[in-house]
């Protein structure tokens, strides 16, 4: 990191961003006391996963796009399976669907184990990395970390392995877990339940800058139930679509400075997914013990602070906990365990919740089941142009603050929405240029 100033002319500049996966930038001009410019430079190398897509059996697309990301492998997976089952006309069995929510459980738990305590808890307790953190609270960091065994355990359990799971197929699973080793998750999953609890009050306790934005929010919603593996889009001015409707309502756009598109609605409406989408269009949904949860952490119906977001994923943490303990207590092995598919011709979308947001797929097939095209839009693309309206707030906020202050808190603003660079490269090195 560096910082120089010249009169009134100031530059910050960290080489690297810390606790985030992948790689990038964002530049801040400043201008009379006035933010006139945020951009966030995305320098990932693009991995062109689509169009390695293209010519592939409509079958290898989970397996091939589970690549994609080693921390939430099961929302390709299962976004792939849903737009493939679209475009083939497949209906999967109640208990397949089961199934796949609670692989998608574990990789929640894992996953927001993780960004919780090891990327983003550091932020507010004023370390540098989850190993300073262990340094001045080791019991919490040792709760985080069997709090992501945990959810490990659930997706080698159904998944095969914790990493890129190679049981899921389209219409449904290779091969199901017997009922002694479902039945083997509920201890752990009620101790992780417990530990969700402990840390929702655990960041409900963290100081919050006093912020809030006026989002546009966009996910899923699975009537009755919070969702996860399937649902149709929704947004809080009134959208109401199934995935298919929802890709064509979102244009993507090159922009020079990165290698990651930027997705807009109706190609001008910037939006936000992920935890606070989810949590402000679906809370009434969350179970009893999820919901007490929030009110116990002072969260209103809807969350509008995006340093709060810690406090959300806690609570989500707990529901999926819970959720993940309920399907196991009434597992019911799929039979068969996949349903019969016959290639064809046909044009598919379908969505998940990865824990970072909404995930699409849209394919279309040849007569033979081959992919002739793809389509893949992770939710850091989507939320790109949210977080650099963040940015701008944040840093309009924080313009008295000292260089390394105003640089720490946008790092922090940046992690608020757990972003996910290899994914989107289809961050952070800072620099506030003031003049």
């Amino acid at each position: 990191m560096t910082h120089g100033r010249s009169g009134d002319d100031r530059v910050i500049a960290v080489r690297a961003l810390a606790r985030v996966e992948g790689e990038g930038a964002l530049r801040v001009a400043v201008h009379d006391g006035m933010v006139s410019d945020v951009a966030l430079t995305i320098f990932e190398p693009p991995r062109f996963f689509e169009a390695l897509l293209r010519g592939r059996r409509f079958d290898e697309a989970p397996d091939i796009t589970a690549r994609i990301c080693g921390i939430c492998p099961v929302a390709y997976e299962t976004s792939a399976c849903n737009a493939m089952e679209d475009a083939l006309g497949v209906a999967v069995s109640d208990d397949v669907r089961a199934l796949r929510r609670l692989l998608y459980c574990g990789e929640w738990i894992q996953s927001h184990a993780l960004h919780i305590y090891l990327l983003h808890a550091p932020d507010f307790l004023g370390c540098q990395d989850a190993v300073e953190l262990a340094r001045l609270d080791r019991s919490a960091v040792q709760r985080g970390l069997e709090l992501k065994k945990t959810g490990n355990l659930v997706m080698e359990t159904v998944g095969g392995r914790a990493v890129h799971p190679v049981n899921v197929k389209v219409g449904g699973f290779y091969r199901v877990p017997d009922a002694a080793a479902v039945g083997a998750l509920a201890e752990p999953l009620r101790r992780a339940r417990d530990a969700a609890l402990a840390t929702v009050s655990w960041v409900a306790g963290f100081e919050f800058p006093d912020v809030e934005a006026d989002y546009r929010f966009v996910s899923l919603r699975d009537e009755g139930r919070y969702p996860i593996e399937d649902g149709r889009v929704v947004s809080s001015d009134g959208l109401d679509t199934t995935a298919g409707g929802f890709d064509e309502l979102v244009v993507e756009e090159q922009v020079e400075r990165s290698t990651a598109l930027h997705a807009r609605l109706g190609g001008r409406d910037p939006y936000l997914t992920g935890p606070l989408a989810r949590y402000a269009l679906n809370s009434g949904a969350l179970p009893e013990i999820a919901r007490q949860a929030a009110l116990s952490a002072g969260l209103g119906p809807v969350v509008r602070n995006p340093f709060r977001s810690i406090v959300v994923r806690a609570v989500e943490l707990v529901f999926a906990c819970d959720e993940a303990l309920r399907l196991v207590e009434a597992y019911e092995p799929p039979r068969p365990p996949s349903a019969a598919i016959e290639a064809r011709a046909g044009r598919g979308s379908g969505a998940s919740e990865a824990p970072r947001g909404l995930l699409f797929h849209t394919y279309e097939l040849d007569d033979d089941g081959v992919i002739a095209s793809a389509r893949i839009v992770p939710p850091t693309s989507q939320n790109q142009l949210t977080i650099e309206s963040d940015l701008r707030a944040v840093v309009q906020e924080g313009l008295d603050l000292p260089d390394e202050d105003l640089t720490w808190r946008c790092e922090q603003a940046v992690r608020n929405h757990d972003p996910c660079i290899s994914c989107a490269a289809h961050f952070l090195d800072v620099t506030v240029d003031r003049t």
